[in-house]
């Protein structure tokens, strides 16, 4: 039987084929390393890309930060508004109870709006924990003390050092026609009264829809550049417990104190077509008060240029809303909803309403007064 002949080798190969397979592998071998060699080259590129902006940012002082921070915002598109401008904080270590899942601390109330935005009763947040999370957080609030109004802010601000966003900085901006009679109290450390002296109005309803002008005119021109949340709040009222940060949020509203258990035909929402703050019997979502809303200051910038302007084109046609700037704060609320939504608590009138039982806390309360008397002066 023949031998076998032995399998060819490279050897034996003609020179031409020896020179194929040299340069064939030549070429593989390049073109791995010209691939390993960009891959590398994108990492480091992004890698040392980020080296420039993290020494700009720590060169800049944080106040510095906040402002161009808030500048920035400002110009967000609305599809943005609803995005929390705060960062995620580190947490020290604190001790505190386990949330339990499968044990909600609350089940008599709704905690969770469909769009999973959250209600905040007592018993449904950590103040401790809350309150490490906004510790760098400025904290703005307005109120309106036009006219004879003015009586109540005595009162109004010296509840407010009890109870308002205790341990946190806070400036109250304080409009009224009467800057004389803005009394002086004493303030916590990082807190103080700013006094905007703005004309008054013939009519009480003129004076409350003008509210969303001012409120959007100072957001742009000074609030942009000093707080970082805004709280909007009637000044014939007074604080009886704790409000703090558990109601930050880019946009939040508070249930009306009398509409909270009705249904939406029963809300006294705008209902002429014609006007800007019109709401049908087949929409809406809640009922929220004039008294107290507020959030992020881009947001309410939004909130209160919409209102005025939607009230300046009604005014153009003759219209003015049932319940003036409450009318158009629940017409933007329902198309624009809220991050957040407070409970009762944080509205309430006990000379006109008997406490239920799910209210475990009065937080923000009307002041009993002579409404004829106070709003014909």
């Amino acid at each position: 039987m023949a031998e076998p002949s032995p399998a060819p080798t490279r050897s034996n190969e003609p020179a031409s084929t020896k020179a194929t397979y040299f340069w064939g592998n030549r070429t593989k071998s390049c073109l791995c390393l010209i691939l390993l060699f960009a891959v590398l080259l994108g990492f480091y590129s992004n890698v040392f890309s980020l080296i420039p902006r993290r020494q700009t940012e720590k060169s800049q002082s944080p106040e510095a930060h906040h402002v161009q921070g808030r500048r920035e915002s400002l110009t967000l598109s609305e599809g943005d508004g609803h995005l929390d401008s705060c960062r995620i904080p580190e947490v020290p270590r604190l001790l505190y109870p386990k949330a339990q899942l499968l044990k909600p601390l609350r089940v008599d109330v709704l905690v969770m709006t469909p769009w999973f935005a959250p209600v905040v009763w007592d018993g449904t947040f950590d103040s401790a924990l809350l309150d490490v999370q906004f510790r760098n957080t400025t904290i703005g609030l307005t109120v309106f003390a036009i006219k004879k109004y003015v009586v109540f802010l005595r009162l109004f601000l010296e509840t407010a050092e009890k109870y308002f966003m205790v341990g946190h900085k806070v400036i109250y901006y304080v409009f009224t026609d009467r800057p004389a009679d803005v009394p002086q109290i004493a303030l916590q450390d990082g807190r103080q009264v700013v006094v905007l002296h703005v004309g008054n109005y013939r009519r009480w309803q003129d004076i409350s829809m003008h509210r969303m002008e001012m409120i959007s005119n100072f957001s742009r021109r000074r609030f942009l550049r000093e707080v970082d949340y805004l709280v909007c709040l009637y000044v014939d009222m007074k604080f009886s417990d704790h409000v703090g940060v558990e109601i930050l949020a880019p946009l939040f509203g508070t249930l009306h104190p009398g509409f909270y258990a009705a249904d939406r035909q029963s809300f006294t929402y705008e209902r002429r077509p014609l006007s800007r703050a019109y709401i049908p019997r087949d929409e809406g979502d809640f009922y929220y008060a004039g008294g107290f809303f507020g959030g992020s200051v881009p947001e309410v910038y939004r909130l209160t240029t919409a209102c005025h302007q939607a009230m300046t084109a009604d005014q153009a046609q003759g219209i003015e809303a049932v319940w003036h700037d409450e009318s158009h704060l629940n017409r933007y609320l329902l198309s624009h909803k809220p991050s957040k939504v407070l409970s009762p608590e944080y509205l309430w009138d006990e000379q006109m309403l008997q406490r239920p039982p799910l209210l475990r806390k009065l937080r923000y309360v009307a002041v009993p007064m002579n409404h004829t008397e106070i709003r014909s002066r």
